[in-house]
């Protein structure tokens, strides 16, 4: 690992490897689109099939590509697919030819476990199951991995596939901060009774693990799921949360089939489903291919991820 390229270096995870990565004394570049004010930052401008990495991509021997079109709650293009594609898809591609050009083998690249699917029933999503997107995003970010993968057979490429289930840590936002904040106002929730298993991953260990993968003999031409292997529901995530508060949680024993009943009066079913229902992943193949296992425990993430609350 003498020099990594980090794509998308200012996003959540992105910032926190860079950190990392100097804490750990390996040099690194930062791409950003634009504003490349930080240390080791170049910025590259839009990401299509166009972008021109050179710069960033000089002197690296290794690429960890996070920069993506995110998951969008409310998209106003008049052509989602098009525009994940856009990013998602061509400009991680060009990205892959680019890098092989300046003579960099190892690709680290950070799909999503919306290339599974959305949900579990009987057993958890393993980097084996046949892929299952269903929505714009985890559609482009299997179209990415299918085409990583077939340059990877074409030319050599040790490309390694990581698919994160939801990312919490300090910084967090969107639904994960949403729930701090309504536990941090110590309201009762109707979320006491809700039997279903989530798996997610602490920041730090998605770092620890893609890290890992930039030099892991063994990581090349794998798919890795990655999580906390500690699979929660809403209702234990939330007593987790409150204790990492140092806070009281009242939580009423509401059934789900209510909840998500009015969730459908209001028309708000998909949220519902985020939150009453089971997304878990099995991390076996991860932990034992790379003798890896996760660097910090969920409750000691939590109190890291709750600190800013606590103040």
């Amino acid at each position: 690992m003498t020099k990594i390229l980090v794509t998308g270096a200012n996003g959540f995870v992105g910032s926190a490897l860079c950190a990392t990565l100097a804490e750990r004394n390996v040099a690194y570049t930062a791409a950003v689109r634009k504003d490349a004010r930080a240390i080791h930052a170049i910025a590259v401008g839009e990401l299509d099939a166009s972008t021109d990495w050179s710069p960033a991509l000089a002197g690296c021997t290794c690429v960890v590509h996070l920069a993506a079109r995110v998951h969008v709650m409310h998209d106003v293009s008049s052509d989602p697919l098009a525009e994940f594609r856009r990013v998602n898809v061509d400009a991680t591609i060009n990205l892959a030819r680019q890098a092989l050009d300046a003579g960099i083998k190892r690709f680290v690249f950070v799909s999503s476990v919306k290339v599974n699917g959305e949900e579990t029933t009987d057993k958890p999503f393993t980097a084996f199951d046949f892929p299952a997107p269903r929505d714009p995003y985890g559609q482009s970010k299997l179209e990415a991995e299918v085409a990583l993968q077939a340059l990877a057979r074409e030319t050599g490429l040790e490309l390694v596939i990581v698919r994160p289930p939801l990312v919490y840590g300090p910084g967090v936002r969107a639904n994960f901060h949403s729930l701090m904040k309504l536990v941090r106002l110590g309201l009762p929730l109707p979320l006491g009774a809700i039997d279903n298993r989530r798996s997610m991953v602490a920041l730090d260990n998605l770092v620890d693990l893609l890290i890992l993968c930039c030099g892991h003999p063994a990581a090349s031409g794998q798919v890795f799921m990655v999580s906390d292997n500690d699979d929660v529901g809403i209702t234990e995530l939330l007593r987790r949360l409150a204790s990492a508060m140092r806070q009281r949680s009242l939580l009423l024993p509401v059934p789900a089939a209510w909840l998500a009943a009015g969730a459908r009066l209001m028309r708000k079913s998909a949220a519902a489903d985020r939150l009453l229902g089971s997304l878990q992943v099995d991390v076996t193949h991860t932990m034992q291919t790379l003798s890896w296992k996760p660097v910090s425990s969920m409750q000691a993430a939590l109190e890291k991820t709750v600190a800013p609350f606590r103040r």
